[in-house]
């Protein structure tokens, strides 16, 4: 079964609607380790897919729209590495982290300490604006330091040819998806992202 680990290099980059996309063409499982603020990116997923999906419960929940660390202890809780373990599934599982890899989860411990934890297949959303090299290198220089795997770069937003260029030649990772500004976000347009990835993937010969 295909595990993934889903990513950013910043907060609102799209991770939910890559993992939406990404559930939706493997018809995965689907798991938010830790939730802070609302609404819940599982209520997204659920509302984007075309199916009843598996949805694991979050190890840690907040209602602070905050950091893990800071929504922790607004509430008088820390978060526990240790108390945080993979889900069992016997299908293919989406796990989606919070903001990007250095994100704390506690003053020790960041997101990307969950992925080296889980030993999981990264994708990494990276979102296209003015400064995005600067920190999608940085992200993918975190990568490569721990040694994290990585399954490919998922691009969000107006195209920039020489940016993508540019991250994709540093990185050396494989681009899996661009996806472009849309009007709305529906099931209808997750489906027919779900379906260029799912060519990919094949192509790719992830899945048979």
């Amino acid at each position: 079964m295909l595990q993934y680990f889903v990513t950013a290099i910043g907060t609102d980059s799209g991770k939910t609607l890559t993992s939406a996309i990404f559930v939706q063409a493997l018809q995965a499982d689907y798991w938010k380790p830790v939730q802070s603020g609302l609404p819940k990116d599982a209520d997204t997923i659920a509302q984007l897919v075309d199916f009843p999906v598996c949805i694991h419960p979050s190890a840690y929940e907040f209602a602070k729209p905050a950091s893990p660390h800071d929504a922790a202890k607004a509430e008088n809780k820390q978060i526990h590495l240790s108390e945080i373990n993979l889900v069992e599934t016997k299908n293919h599982l989406i796990v989606e982290g919070a903001g990007g890899l250095l994100v704390p989860l506690n003053d020790e411990h960041f997101v990307a300490d969950l992925i080296q934890k889980f030993d999981l297949e990264v994708i990494l959303v990276i979102n296209l604006y003015l400064g995005c090299i600067n920190h999608s290198l940085l992200s993918i220089q975190e990568l490569k330091r721990r040694n994290l795997k990585v399954k490919g770069i998922i691009f969000n937003g107006e195209p920039n040819e020489e940016t993508q260029n540019i991250i994709l030649r540093h990185s050396r990772y494989d681009s899996l998806l661009h996806i472009y500004p849309e009007k709305q976000i529906n099931k209808e347009v997750v489906k027919k992202y779900a379906a260029i990835l799912l060519e990919k993937l094949e192509n790719l010969s992830v899945i048979a």
